[in-house]
């Protein structure tokens, strides 16, 4: 699933290849893809591109004059450029295409799915906070704005587990399962940690991992053509994704728990005490 760097990787992509041309042609191939209907996908036709933003995961294409094409490329999606389109139209059920902008120059972009779960989704409004998901998104983790004193705020109340909380696109936007791993092992600190015992010092150095991990993860993306994002994320991962693997920190086994949608990797060594987690959804927290 792309995560806040790789969306800001896109978004800084976009911007280079989009920002002042004209969107000629909106395909919708999967009608499932489309959240909204009123205006039609097909208003943003024939007005410039001005700017594209990021939320949390959504991507906004902002136009002249004209409504917002907002994108949320859930779990299996992604963007998929073409300095050159294909000609013809693309047929409905062949394959994962489930959206296709094209440019004046010919260039465009492809929305793709993967797999049989379609949660790619599409919006056209006339505001990004007319989508849900952005509405209630909790506060950028990158902001200037966002230090340590308000991070600890939101965690204050929070009795879940810290991989939980900082998943919750409501309390903090962006973060996935992937940099929540990622973000936890740099903190040494179990996933199963309890959000609001948290002292003030592991607070600290939650915040400080959760900067650092995110600001190298678009640092490592930034420049890179969209095609290229997938396997730099993957390459940059330390812990998720890397069941069985020596940690690249102590050289311990990174381990597993498992769930009925997702998993998490932790090394134990570094965030447990040395203390493998059960490995079911009732695992008790570590103290």
């Amino acid at each position: 699933m792309p995560e806040l760097p790789e969306v800001e990787a896109l978004k800084d992509f976009l911007t280079e290849n989009l920002v002042g041309h004209e969107i000629v042609r909106v395909l919708p191939v999967a009608i499932s893809v489309l959240k909204t209907y009123d205006p039609p996908v097909t208003s943003v036709e024939g007005h410039e591109v001005t700017a594209v933003r990021r939320y949390g995961k959504f991507l906004d294409l902002v136009t002249a004059e004209g409504p917002h094409l907002v994108t949320h490329l859930a779990r299996a999606g992604w963007l998929q450029w073409k300095d050159r389109l294909p000609s013809g139209m693309p047929r409905p059920g062949k394959g994962p295409l489930a959206l296709r902008v094209a440019l004046e120059t010919g260039a465009g972009f492809d929305l793709t799915e993967a797999g049989t779960q379609k949660r790619l989704a599409v919006y056209v409004v006339q505001d990004p906070q007319d989508v849900p998901g952005v509405a209630r998104l909790g506060p950028d983790p990158l902001a200037d704005d966002f230090d340590e004193t308000r991070f600890a705020a939101l965690l204050k109340d929070e009795r879940r587990q810290i991989k939980g909380a900082l998943r919750d696109q409501s309390l903090i936007a962006g973060v996935g399962n992937a940099y929540s791993d990622e973000i936890l092992h740099a903190a040494k600190m179990s996933p199963f940690k309890l959000a609001a015992a948290l002292t003030p010092q592991e607070t600290a150095l939650l915040y400080e991992a959760l900067r650092t991990t995110l600001t190298e993860a678009v640092e490592r993306s930034r420049g890179l053509a969209a095609g290229r994002l997938k396997a730099e994320k993957k390459s940059g991962l330390r812990v998720h994704g890397r069941t069985g693997e020596p940690c690249p920190v102590c050289g311990d086994t990174i381990r597993e728990v498992s769930f009925s949608d997702s998993s998490l990797q932790y090394c134990p060594t570094c965030q447990t005490g040395g203390k493998p987690l059960a490995d079911r959804r009732m695992s008790r927290l570590l103290k």
